[in-house]
């Protein structure tokens, strides 16, 4: 297993790493300072401060990495600690996955976020797409010793839960190119979406390129 998962780091983090550090920077915009929930190593953070030199990031984590490389602070993986609106925008990169019930942090980020909230997860409603992302998550997490619930949901529950907790989605993509061919044949498939959420009330401001047919609205960096 630890075989599998360093080959993995190894041929596919860094180009994973670096497409989510564009996409996500772009989501990013408006942001001068964001807070990065289940952060890591902080090494997706590194790239997206690269590109976007204004921009402050802030990480926490359950348990700190000693090789971060960002500012990470541990917290309950519940309650974050952090006052009402302290950040431009919240970031979760696939770590509402990782988590008996997404929305307790959803709401901790409604609580945190001035602006927006930038996710990005998975959508499974591919076919077999609970097997794979089991397999994907276990070789990119389980040497790492990151719990390991499983809990992935369909893009109509990601889109409920949204509107249950009164956001918008400002923008949304789900062909990312995570991956090269032909492993992104099996690995991607629509597997994956980036998101930026915003207060309802607000209209939404564009779609992220390269995703025509998303045009309708409606702690881990491994997987």
């Amino acid at each position: 297993m630890r075989g599998i998962g360093t080959l993995r780091e190894r041929l596919v983090v860094p180009r994973r790493s670096a497409v989510l550090a564009d996409i996500l920077s772009r989501a990013l915009f408006d942001a001068q300072t964001a807070l990065d929930v289940g952060c890591g190593e902080g090494s997706i953070d590194l790239l997206i401060q690269a590109a976007m030199p204004g921009l402050m990031i802030r990480g926490v984590d359950v348990l700190v990495w000693p090789e971060a490389r960002i500012p990470v602070e541990t917290f309950d993986g519940y309650q974050l600690p952090f006052d009402d609106k302290s950040f431009d925008a919240v970031m979760f990169v696939d770590v509402l996955h990782h988590t008996d019930d997404p929305m307790v942090l959803l709401r901790e980020a409604k609580r945190v976020a001035r602006s927006a909230i930038v996710l990005k997860d998975h959508t499974a409603d591919a076919a077999l797409a609970h097997l794979i992302l089991r397999f994907m998550d276990w070789v990119g997490n389980a040497h790492h010793n990151v719990t390991l619930p499983y809990n992935y949901w369909s893009e109509q529950r990601w889109r409920a839960a949204f509107a249950e907790l009164g956001l918008a989605i400002e923008q949304w993509q789900s062909t990312l190119g995570l991956y090269p061919w032909p492993a992104s044949l099996v690995f991607e498939r629509g597997l994956h979406f980036v998101a930026r959420l915003g207060p309802q009330n607000i209209q939404p401001l564009f779609q992220l390129p390269g995703d025509a047919k998303d045009a309708r609205l409606g702690a881990s960096h491994y997987v």
